[in-house]
């Protein structure tokens, strides 16, 4: 017996001097991103190369990720989020400033990204940037009449009961506030109403509000078309040629999704492992395949085929986004309207 025990012994000793892999010897981290958001290889991989371990959460929207987050339930150290969301939690005193310089691989990460996240991270000293890209149509060129443009095709009435709105506030306010020409950072109460109004009148056309589930009902052929997220419209073209992806000339959101490290956040060192890890150039290049969406680093970028970069839901052009806003955060009031007129909306 005493010999097993000191045999144990000896493997712990030796584990613990030599770091063997894919041990926890470099403690944990708990991580919260959006669902199907980061390859599960890239955990294991970083993992098997830190003896990290890696424990991982989901959430499907902003607010969701946010409330969850809120509750205190499980401390977080990590979280990737949406740039209004990130604007919140770094207002409220939720983030740890990110030491970029002791990052080997933030060079990858294309400096024009530092000016985008200025609206929501001044100074870039919160927020590491993760995916990028638009929000648009996702339609069925065969059953549309015509070359779609405009946001005007989800509230003519030609297609009620063929459309597929986001399961999102933002998102869905965002539609009806630019293609009524307002600001989908408006704080005007009136402008507000105006585009519950309208989103209220929709209602009866739209078949159902849904997020990771949209693209696949227009693949399907179940709906004409869907407000999506550039990267779904790239798979979705992918699944079914006939298929289009377009950003409405009145405008659109460009979106940011930035990891921040939380303020309760106690194994610094192992987050700023996890971020450097994912900034380097074949992590990027893997969690890119594994979703499609438009990635700020360059070396994944650079990396890709040239089918792939002049894709314009893969890397959207600087003439599709010339109209487009990022998100700002709301102040109390304002959010607490929108959620008010978005509780009415779903409700109807």
């Amino acid at each position: 017996m005493k010999k097993t025990i000191t045999i144990i012994l000896l493997i712990a000793m030796i584990c613990t001097l030599s770091g063997c892999k894919g041990s926890s010897s470099g403690g944990s981290l708990t991580v919260f991103n959006y669902s199907e958001y980061l390859d599960p290889e890239m955990i294991a991989k970083f993992t098997e190369e830190t003896g990290i371990e890696i424990k991982y959460e989901e959430a499907t929207t902003p607010e969701e990720l946010y409330t969850k987050y809120s509750s205190g339930a499980i401390s977080y150290d990590l979280l990737c989020t949406s740039d209004y969301m990130v604007k919140r939690l770094i207002d409220e005193g939720q983030a740890q400033e990110i030491d970029f310089s002791s990052l080997e691989n933030y060079k990858n990460i294309d400096p024009k990204f530092e000016k985008l996240s200025e609206s929501f991270d001044p100074g870039n000293k919160y927020s590491l940037p993760y995916f990028w890209g638009t929000v648009g149509i996702l339609y069925n060129t065969k059953m549309v009449k015509e070359p779609v443009d405009s946001w005007d095709v989800l509230f003519s009435g030609d297609y009620s009961g063929q459309i597929i709105m986001q399961d999102s506030m933002r998102d869905s306010f965002m539609v009806a506030l630019k293609y009524l020409g307002y600001s989908l950072n408006t704080k005007n109460e009136e402008e507000i109403k105006d585009a519950a109004a309208l989103l209220k009148k929709q209602k009866s056309d739209v078949s159902s509000y849904l997020v990771d589930e949209a693209r696949d009902e227009v693949v399907a052929e179940n709906a004409v078309m869907a407000v999506v997220y550039s990267g779904e419209a790239y798979l979705g073209n992918e699944y079914n040629p006939d298929l289009a992806y377009v950003v409405p000339k009145e405008g659109s959101n460009l979106w940011i999704d930035s990891w921040i490290v939380t303020k309760n956040c106690k194994n610094t060192d192992a987050a700023r492992k996890f971020l450097d890890f994912l900034c380097r150039e074949d992590v990027a290049s893997a969690n890119f395949e594994y979703i499609y969406y438009s990635t700020p680093n360059k070396a994944a970028v650079d990396a890709m085929d040239e089918e792939l970069r002049s894709n314009p839901a893969v890397v959207p052009t600087d003439d599709s986004i010339k109209n487009c806003e990022v998100y700002e955060a709301f102040d109390e009031k304002t959010n607490a309207l929108y959620n008010e007129l978005w509780k009415e909306i779903k409700s109807q």
